[in-house]
């Protein structure tokens, strides 16, 4: 157990140190940052019914799934009373699905089955036809097909047992035929709007601007946080699609927000490289932490026509051992902060409490994202 406890803090403080030291952030396409509207998946969900399980599905305290399948037998001439029907095969399930954009009537689309009773795996089973419904109520996909759970649950007569994944959730891959479609039309359209995953003024206006360099024709501008809109030209009024796929292929540098997101239940850290630390001190128990800066001045060479300039020099001293500490000058990246903590074998837990005192102290220029 400590071997493990070791392994793990030594891992999160490897990917901690990586994330925060990794260096500038790379351009991305728009496509991956950003989506023309309309450019959706649409939710679906249904009810219905899993059988031929062995004995793992729902049983007479779970009312709806006989009166379900009474009423299901009834439509196919089998007429049974619900109240005197005792099963185990059969599990009442929602099935969910997401309906991507462009999708057309006869694709395939993978579906969820989870219980909704009481029914301790659908490891084997089969979905019946289940229709599919929007969030306007019609009828957009129907499922039908295996389930695949991943996992196991066994027991045995003394109470053990021994259970991987969830096996009361499982898969029907392709499981569901799309059956209608939402339309979507670009062509002839004159301005498009793309919306950025992540709104962001700076990104957005990087957004416009890599836009017009690369196609001068095409206007486009930031209309907020979190739209950009452009004008179609005249050349791609009747090629919308080709307009699409040359802007969504164009690379932009997204601007990234100072945060630090904590996971105290894992021990997990994660920092945008904009995090700065002002000038401060944290004894942490028997860990200190002290931040200075020591500005030194460069002068140029003689007749190099250069200019004298003040360059910053900033440290990061950490010690075991109680010391009085002092606050000297200007301040440091979270990096040279955490990379100090990890040089004398700060765990986890230590990183979070000093990470966070520090921003109680007002001395974090980030947001501080506790999950």
């Amino acid at each position: 157990m400590a071997k493990s406890r070791r392994i793990t803090a030594a891992v999160t403080c490897l990917i901690l140190t990586l994330l925060v030291l990794s260096g500038t952030t790379r351009a991305a396409r728009i496509k991956d940052i950003a989506y023309f509207m309309g450019d959706r998946s649409n939710d679906l969900i249904g009810y219905g019914l899993v059988v031929g399980l062995k004995n793992t599905g729902d049983d007479t305290s779970t009312p709806f799934t006989t009166a379900t399948l009474a009423n299901l037998l009834n439509n196919m001439g089998v007429q049974i009373d619900p109240s005197k029907t005792t099963l185990k095969n059969v599990a009442a399930v929602m099935v969910t699905g997401r309906l991507p954009a462009f999708s057309r009537p006869g694709s395939r689309i993978d579906v969820i089955a989870s219980s909704i009773g009481d029914a301790t795996s659908l490891g084997g089973g089969t979905l019946l036809m289940t229709p599919l419904k929007g969030p306007d109520g019609k009828v957009y996909a129907i499922a039908q097909g295996p389930v695949s759970i991943g996992g196991f649950s066994a027991a045995g007569s003394s109470g053990s047992s021994v259970q991987q994944n969830h096996p009361t959730v499982g898969l029907i891959s392709g499981g569901a035929t799309v059956e209608k479609t939402v339309p979507v039309n670009y062509a002839g359209l004159p301005t498009l709007d793309l919306a950025l995953t992540n709104p962001d003024f700076t990104t957005a206006a990087r957004t416009a601007a890599a836009i017009s360099r690369a196609l001068p024709d095409t206007e486009a501008r930031a209309v907020d946080a979190g739209t950009i809109r452009l004008n179609v030209p005249s050349s791609y009024q009747n090629d919308t699609a080709d307009l699409i796929a040359k802007v969504e292929n164009l690379d932009v540098t997204p601007d990234v927000v100072a945060k630090v997101v904590i996971d105290e239940r894992t021990g997990t850290i994660v920092m945008g490289e904009n995090v700065r630390i002002a000038p401060c001190a944290v004894a942490h128990g028997s860990l200190t932490v002290q931040i200075t800066e020591k500005p030194t001045v460069s002068q140029p060479l003689p007749l190099s026509q250069g200019t004298t300039q003040v360059v910053p020099r900033s440290g990061v001293k950490v010690q075991e051992k109680k010391a009085h500490l002092a606050v000297v000058g200007g301040g440091v990246t979270i990096g040279q902060v955490v990379a100090g903590l990890n040089a004398i074998g700060a765990t986890p837990l230590d990183l979070i409490n000093i990470l966070e005192a520090i921003k109680a102290a007002g001395a974090m220029s980030a947001k501080l994202q506790i999950i």
